[in-house]
């Protein structure tokens, strides 16, 4: 029969039929571990194919003045996100069309956010314009892994610009991501700069996740579980600033035409009132996308825009500096207000003559505060010698940093007997190199911002404050305000002391033969030392650090024009200018005489 030819012998039936049996059996048992051991996994995978998590990004935090004035908001920008498993390469040639970027970009952003995660969203292209998020929209159905999603960035509403105080964002680094943990992803933002950078974990926020469903196109269809998993994105903080955004704005344009700095401060905490680098750069530009040829002029802008003046110049201080010579000699008992010198217009040491620009006569050390005589200066610092000037320059925060929370900041340099011996060689330099630096000159170097607490220390009696822009940290959820806590030293002078160096500073302002007159302000007892820092390179540099009222101080300020000549012609009166309308609200110079106020109403009003 056929049917025995075809299946053999009982045996051979018997054999095939136990191989079917075993066959079943394993099929029932990979069925088996298929629905009931692995059906977690599956059902995870299954999600993964038709649950999507959308990111989204918090409303980072709003910075304000010490008024409450809105100074750094945010505005809404679109970005196109892509989810690597889902998008089909043979649509990147669209892609990159509608994004109108270069086919190997586009593939290395593909190829990075596949690396980090596959099943999330990355963005590939940030701050898309309308017509471009049109495009996307019209081609979603072919585009299949592509989506937007509306994020914010910095808008900047009043006139204060103060770039290099605000600092700004930049996407995110391959080595900062690196580093940077699990929160960050490719394509996002980070503060590189100024308070951006150094508040960025306040200002950022916690991301939250929404997780949709999507079809086989991978197109969002829905909500997922009624949201039920959704993770709600939490609002970054705000940073309340002790500067003033009015005076902030006066300053920078007082400085339009110049290179150069100016920081204000509050002398009785080390609030931050204005912080001015020029030339600068509008904010703006770094809020988006900044256009390529635009970075680029900005990083090859012969008078560097991008440089922050104010904390990473290194300058010498000239006249400024002397204050710190006085210091030294008054209060190690070297000398008094009563030690006198006669200035005949220089000071021979050795073979060379260093001349003064006037012939002062007898001076003492008030008088010489006040007139800048060099040659006074001269032989205290030979009496008062190397290490004391080094020892009580350190005291006031110099050849170190000030810890401040600007961003990034020069330590200057104050030389020392160890620099020296270092940098020439033990014994080969010279008691000579003492006479430049009596004065400011020489290879001491100091920033604006140094300069600004060292006025405010002169100012409050001798205190050191660590300079700050931000007071406060507020929790808009919880309306929750921390303080930011500011640390102090003291310079260890007696109030003898500080008062002659005080009185020395207001005679340089009020004073016949004073070099700050210029600095007056209508109404207000002020004090302040002008300076010329020598610039082997070209013009010199303008140097003015002043406080006021002189009995109870409001506000300390350091100016620093570079390449403007003396001090006193140009550094002087922008102090004054500043000062004033700190103190008033407005500048009264400019108003009838009989209704300024009186320096005792001066010293007692709020400032504003």
């Amino acid at each position: 029969m056929i049917h025995d030819e075809a299946f053999g012998s009982p045996d051979r039936r018997r054999t095939m039929t136990i191989a079917v049996l075993v066959i079943f059996a394993v099929l029932m048992l990979r069925l088996y571990q298929l629905q009931l051991l692995f059906h977690v996994e599956l059902d995870k995978k299954s999600e993964e194919n038709s649950v999507r998590a959308l990111i989204k990004d918090p409303v980072r935090g709003y910075i304000y003045d010490r008024y409450g004035r809105l100074l750094v908001d945010v505005g809404p920008s679109y970005s196109i996100t892509l989810v690597p498993n889902e998008f089909e390469r043979r649509n990147a040639r669209l892609l990159s069309s509608i994004l109108q970027v270069d086919s190997s970009s586009l593939e290395d952003r593909i190829n990075k956010a596949k690396s980090y995660s596959p099943f999330l969203p990355a963005r590939i292209k940030r701050d898309v314009d309308m017509k471009t998020l049109a495009a996307i929209e019209e081609n979603l159905p072919v585009l299949r892994g592509i989506s937007y999603q509306i994020e914010s960035k910095r808008v900047y509403p009043t006139a204060a610009r103060a770039p290099h105080l605000f600092g700004y964002r930049r996407e995110i680094s391959d080595a900062q991501l690196t580093d940077a943990g699990e929160y960050y992803r490719p394509g996002d933002l980070v503060g590189v700069a100024g308070l951006e950078a150094r508040y960025e974990p306040s200002l950022r926020g916690q991301k939250g996740f929404e997780f949709v469903s999507v079809n086989s196109k991978g197109q969002i269809i829905g909500g997922f579980e009624d949201g039920k998993r959704d993770v709600t994105a939490k609002e970054g903080y705000d940073l309340l600033l002790g500067v003033d955004g009015g005076l902030q704005a006066f300053a920078e344009s007082l400085m339009t035409n110049y290179s150069g700095a100016i920081v204000a401060m509050d002398p009785s905490g080390g609030s931050i009132l204005a912080f001015v680098s020029k030339p600068d750069y509008d904010p703006a530009i770094m809020s988006g996308v900044t256009p390529a040829d635009e970075w680029a002029a900005l990083q090859t802008n012969p008078e560097k825009p991008l440089f922050n003046r104010a904390s990473l110049t290194r300058y010498p201080p000239g006249s400024t500096f002397k204050m710190v010579l006085a210091a030294a000699a008054l209060q190690e008992g070297i000398i008094d207000e009563h030690y006198r010198i006669q200035c005949t217009g220089g000071f021979r040491f050795g073979n060379r003559v260093f001349k003064d620009l006037h012939v002062h006569g007898s001076v003492n050390i008030v008088e010489a505060i006040q007139k800048s005589c060099n040659v006074f200066f001269y032989q205290l610092m030979l009496k008062v010698g190397f290490e004391k000037w080094t020892e009580y320059g350190r005291r006031f925060g110099f050849g170190q940093s000030t810890n401040t929370d600007t961003g990034e900041e020069t330590t200057g340099l104050l030389p020392s007997v160890e620099y020296y011996d270092s940098r020439y060689g033990k014994g080969k330099w010279t008691q000579g190199f003492l006479i430049s630096l009596a004065i400011g000159q020489g290879e001491v170097g100091v920033s604006p911002l140094q300069m600004a607490r060292y006025a405010a220390a002169l100012a409050n009696g001798g205190i050191v404050y660590r300079p700050h822009a931000v007071e406060y940290i507020r929790n808009k959820e919880t309306s929750h305000i921390e303080a930011v806590p500011h640390d102090s030293t003291l310079i260890g002078l007696s109030p003898h002391v500080m008062e002659l160096i005080r009185e020395g500073m207001q005679r340089v302002v009020h004073a016949p033969g004073g070099t700050g007159a210029l600095a007056r302000i209508p109404g207000v007892n002020s004090a302040g030392k002008t300076g010329t820092a020598e610039n082997p390179h070209g013009k010199d540099h303008a140097w003015y650090v002043g406080f006021a009222p002189y009995e109870n101080p409001k506000i300390a300020i350091a100016v620093l024009l570079e390449n403007s000549g003396f001090g006193g012609t140009k550094a002087a009166p922008m102090a004054g200018l500043v000062m004033e309308k700190y103190l008033y609200g407005e500048l009264k110079r400019y108003q009838p005489k009989a209704v300024q106020k009186t320096v005792a109403g001066a010293a007692s009003m709020t400032p504003r």
